[in-house]
Protein backbone atom coordinates (compact mmCIF):
# COMPACT_ATOMS: atom_id res chain seq x y z
CA UNK A 1 0.00 0.00 0.00
CA UNK A 2 1.28 3.27 -0.93
CA UNK A 3 2.07 5.69 1.55
CA UNK A 4 0.04 8.75 2.48
CA UNK A 5 1.32 12.07 1.06
CA UNK A 6 -0.17 15.42 2.86
CA UNK A 7 0.62 17.68 -0.06
CA UNK A 8 -1.29 15.60 -2.59
CA UNK A 9 -4.36 15.18 -0.38
CA UNK A 10 -5.01 18.96 0.66
CA UNK A 11 -4.72 19.42 -3.41
CA UNK A 12 -7.38 17.11 -3.81
CA UNK A 13 -9.34 18.21 -1.00
CA UNK A 14 -8.74 22.62 -2.51
CA UNK A 15 -9.93 20.83 -6.50
CA UNK A 16 -12.50 18.78 -5.64
CA UNK A 17 -13.90 21.88 -3.22
CA UNK A 18 -13.76 24.12 -6.00
CA UNK A 19 -15.49 21.86 -8.38
CA UNK A 20 -17.95 21.21 -6.42
CA UNK A 21 -18.81 24.84 -5.62
CA UNK A 22 -18.63 25.57 -9.46
CA UNK A 23 -20.45 22.91 -11.32
CA UNK A 24 -21.98 21.29 -8.60
CA UNK A 25 -22.13 17.45 -7.41
CA UNK A 26 -22.71 16.06 -10.92
CA UNK A 27 -19.60 18.50 -12.33
CA UNK A 28 -17.33 16.24 -9.56
CA UNK A 29 -15.68 13.25 -11.39
CA UNK A 30 -12.65 11.12 -9.95
CA UNK A 31 -11.22 12.01 -13.52
CA UNK A 32 -11.31 15.69 -13.62
CA UNK A 33 -10.61 15.76 -10.14
CA UNK A 34 -7.28 14.36 -10.47
CA UNK A 35 -6.34 15.81 -13.68
CA UNK A 36 -6.84 19.14 -11.88
CA UNK A 37 -5.71 17.70 -8.76
CA UNK A 38 -2.34 16.64 -10.77
CA UNK A 39 -2.48 13.43 -9.15
CA UNK A 40 -3.13 9.79 -10.97
CA UNK A 41 -7.49 8.89 -10.65
CA UNK A 42 -5.49 5.83 -8.25
CA UNK A 43 -4.30 7.83 -6.30
CA UNK A 44 -7.04 9.80 -5.28
CA UNK A 45 -8.57 5.81 -4.07
CA UNK A 46 -5.54 5.88 -1.22
CA UNK A 47 -7.33 8.51 0.55
CA UNK A 48 -10.79 7.72 -0.33
CA UNK A 49 -12.81 4.78 -0.88
CA UNK A 50 -15.31 6.23 -3.82
CA UNK A 51 -16.84 9.83 -4.45
CA UNK A 52 -19.36 10.06 -1.96
CA UNK A 53 -17.01 9.03 0.73
CA UNK A 54 -14.42 11.98 -0.77
CA UNK A 55 -17.62 14.84 -0.22
CA UNK A 56 -18.30 13.63 3.08
CA UNK A 57 -14.55 13.28 4.18
CA UNK A 58 -14.32 16.71 2.63
CA UNK A 59 -17.28 18.02 4.88
CA UNK A 60 -15.62 16.97 8.03
CA UNK A 61 -12.83 18.52 7.50
CA UNK A 62 -14.46 21.72 6.18
CA UNK A 63 -17.07 21.68 9.17
CA UNK A 64 -13.92 20.82 11.67
CA UNK A 65 -12.49 24.39 10.28
CA UNK A 66 -15.28 26.17 10.99
CA UNK A 67 -15.73 24.83 13.77
CA UNK A 68 -12.33 26.05 14.90
CA UNK A 69 -12.78 29.21 13.80
CA UNK A 70 -16.23 29.70 15.48
CA UNK A 71 -14.68 28.30 18.79
CA UNK A 72 -11.96 31.00 18.63
CA UNK A 73 -12.68 32.92 21.98
CA UNK A 74 -15.62 31.72 22.53
CA UNK A 75 -17.41 30.90 26.04
CA UNK A 76 -20.21 29.08 26.57
CA UNK A 77 -20.46 30.42 30.22
CA UNK A 78 -20.14 34.19 29.02
CA UNK A 79 -23.45 36.01 29.22
CA UNK A 80 -25.60 35.91 26.27
CA UNK A 81 -24.98 38.71 24.79
CA UNK A 82 -21.14 38.68 24.96
CA UNK A 83 -21.24 34.96 24.31
CA UNK A 84 -23.75 35.81 20.70
CA UNK A 85 -21.38 38.73 19.60
CA UNK A 86 -17.92 36.47 19.39
CA UNK A 87 -20.41 34.18 17.38
CA UNK A 88 -21.42 36.93 15.01
CA UNK A 89 -17.77 38.09 14.87
CA UNK A 90 -16.39 34.36 14.19
CA UNK A 91 -18.98 32.90 11.90
CA UNK A 92 -18.95 36.45 9.63
CA UNK A 93 -14.90 36.44 9.51
CA UNK A 94 -14.78 33.03 8.65
CA UNK A 95 -17.66 32.80 6.25
CA UNK A 96 -16.14 35.48 4.50
CA UNK A 97 -12.47 34.58 4.63
CA UNK A 98 -13.18 31.32 3.14
CA UNK A 99 -16.11 31.64 0.24
CA UNK A 100 -15.43 28.36 -1.26
CA UNK A 101 -16.17 26.48 2.26
CA UNK A 102 -18.93 28.34 3.12
CA UNK A 103 -20.52 27.69 -0.29
CA UNK A 104 -19.85 24.05 0.08
CA UNK A 105 -21.19 23.71 3.63
CA UNK A 106 -23.98 25.34 2.53
CA UNK A 107 -24.64 23.03 -0.47
CA UNK A 108 -24.09 19.97 1.20
CA UNK A 109 -26.83 21.48 3.61
CA UNK A 110 -29.29 21.27 0.95
CA UNK A 111 -28.74 17.86 -0.15
CA UNK A 112 -28.70 14.14 0.65
CA UNK A 113 -25.21 14.06 2.00
CA UNK A 114 -26.44 16.43 4.73
CA UNK A 115 -27.79 12.90 6.44
CA UNK A 116 -25.12 11.05 5.98
CA UNK A 117 -22.84 14.09 7.06
CA UNK A 118 -24.77 15.31 10.26
CA UNK A 119 -24.08 12.44 12.53
CA UNK A 120 -20.04 13.33 11.57
CA UNK A 121 -20.06 16.76 13.72
CA UNK A 122 -17.60 17.46 15.79
CA UNK A 123 -19.57 16.70 19.38
CA UNK A 124 -17.73 19.71 21.34
CA UNK A 125 -19.24 22.11 18.90
CA UNK A 126 -23.12 20.91 19.46
CA UNK A 127 -21.93 20.78 23.44
CA UNK A 128 -20.76 24.09 23.42
CA UNK A 129 -24.12 25.98 21.57
CA UNK A 130 -26.00 23.83 23.59
CA UNK A 131 -24.63 24.87 26.87
CA UNK A 132 -24.25 28.55 25.52
CA UNK A 133 -28.16 28.49 25.20
CA UNK A 134 -29.23 26.66 28.24
CA UNK A 135 -27.25 29.08 30.42
CA UNK A 136 -28.72 31.79 29.04
CA UNK A 137 -32.19 30.59 29.23
CA UNK A 138 -31.33 29.23 32.73
CA UNK A 139 -30.45 33.18 33.66
CA UNK A 140 -33.25 34.58 32.24
CA UNK A 141 -31.13 36.01 29.58
CA UNK A 142 -32.68 34.41 26.61
CA UNK A 143 -36.21 33.12 25.71
CA UNK A 144 -37.02 29.66 25.83
CA UNK A 145 -37.50 28.49 22.08
CA UNK A 146 -37.34 25.77 19.55
CA UNK A 147 -34.23 25.45 18.42
CA UNK A 148 -34.96 25.60 14.92
CA UNK A 149 -36.90 28.88 15.92
CA UNK A 150 -34.14 30.24 17.94
CA UNK A 151 -31.12 29.55 15.20
CA UNK A 152 -33.53 31.42 12.85
CA UNK A 153 -33.61 34.50 15.30
CA UNK A 154 -29.74 34.58 16.14
CA UNK A 155 -28.00 33.67 13.12
CA UNK A 156 -30.07 33.94 9.54
CA UNK A 157 -30.09 37.59 9.89
CA UNK A 158 -26.33 37.04 9.82
CA UNK A 159 -25.74 34.45 7.27
CA UNK A 160 -28.41 36.61 5.24
CA UNK A 161 -26.12 39.96 5.28
CA UNK A 162 -22.54 37.66 4.48
CA UNK A 163 -24.10 36.10 1.36
CA UNK A 164 -25.25 39.58 0.33
CA UNK A 165 -22.09 40.85 0.96
CA UNK A 166 -20.05 38.25 -0.62
CA UNK A 167 -22.30 38.12 -3.84
CA UNK A 168 -21.47 42.23 -3.55
CA UNK A 169 -25.19 43.21 -3.73
CA UNK A 170 -28.32 43.88 -2.36
CA UNK A 171 -31.41 42.97 -2.36
CA UNK A 172 -32.65 42.15 -5.89
CA UNK A 173 -28.99 43.06 -6.74
CA UNK A 174 -29.89 46.18 -7.79
CA UNK A 175 -26.89 48.08 -5.68
CA UNK A 176 -23.55 47.29 -4.40
CA UNK A 177 -23.48 45.94 -0.67
CA UNK A 178 -20.51 45.71 1.72
CA UNK A 179 -20.63 44.57 5.11
CA UNK A 180 -19.41 46.48 7.54
CA UNK A 181 -18.58 46.36 11.71
CA UNK A 182 -21.11 49.45 12.10
CA UNK A 183 -23.92 47.18 9.85
CA UNK A 184 -23.24 44.03 12.02
CA UNK A 185 -23.23 45.49 15.45
CA UNK A 186 -26.58 47.10 14.49
CA UNK A 187 -27.92 43.87 13.26
CA UNK A 188 -26.93 41.84 16.54
CA UNK A 189 -28.48 44.42 18.79
CA UNK A 190 -31.34 43.63 16.98
CA UNK A 191 -31.39 40.20 17.12
CA UNK A 192 -30.28 40.43 20.68
CA UNK A 193 -33.51 42.32 21.43
CA UNK A 194 -35.44 39.88 19.94
CA UNK A 195 -34.29 36.87 21.76
CA UNK A 196 -34.22 38.97 25.22
CA UNK A 197 -37.12 37.97 27.61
Amino acid sequence: MRARDEQKEEAIREEALKMIVEEGFDGLSMQKLAKAAGVSPATIYIYYKDRDDLIVQLWVHEMDKMIDATLKNFDPDAPFAEGLRVQWMNRARYSIENPLSSEFLEQIKHSPYHNVSIDKVDPRFLEAMQRFVHNGIRRKEVVKLPMEVYWSIAFAPLYSLVRMHMAGRGLGGRQPFVLDDKMLEQTLKLVIKALTP
